[in-house]
């Protein structure tokens, strides 16, 4: 070579090699395939089951009860064939409301629930204007016996304090 020639190298840079970036992909996939995964079962839940394999939400439409409160006492009888397990009751006053399980809070509501027939009525102070009382059944999972509390808006019963 001649003196003052300049010799270019070129630096060679190397990437990942395929091996590690195919890797890199597989993982990246299975991580996001268990992320729609669980996303997925978080939205469909545990089926809870009645009567026959019948989803319980269905079951609630077959809930009929009768309601009434006067002076003080709430009164509540089962007329239809469901057994209700529980009652959600919505307190509602001006600008809040409050909720709570005749089921915990009751010192009358039956353990076994409110069977076809069965009557209840205990002494209540409510504070609201109305109530609302929200049915809860008891159903069948592949984990155990669960409860199900039914929609408000389709199979609340609302009474005027």
């Amino acid at each position: 070579m001649k003196k003052g020639m300049k010799v270019k190298v070129k630096n060679k840079i190397n990437g990942l090699s395929p091996v590690i970036a195919t890797v890199l992909l597989i993982v990246i996939v299975i991580v996001i395939a268990l992320i729609v995964f669980i996303w997925i079962k978080g939205m469909v839940g545990d089926a809870i089951t009645k009567f026959d394999n019948k989803n319980v939400q269905l079951v609630c439409g077959d809930v009929a009860f009768e309601a009434s409160y006067t002076e003080g006492i709430l009164y509540i009888m089962n007329s239809g064939s469901v057994p209700i397990f529980g009652m959600n009751v919505k307190d509602i006053e001006i600008g809040r409301h409050s909720t709570f399980d005749l089921r915990n809070d009751s010192e009358t509501w039956p353990k076994t629930g409110l069977n076809q027939g069965d009557v209840f009525s205990e002494e209540f102070p409510f504070e609201g204007s109305e109530i609302v009382l929200i049915p809860v059944l008891l159903g069948e999972s592949k984990k155990g016996r669960k409860t199900h509390v039914c929609d408000e808006k389709q199979y609340g019963y609302k009474i005027i304090i």
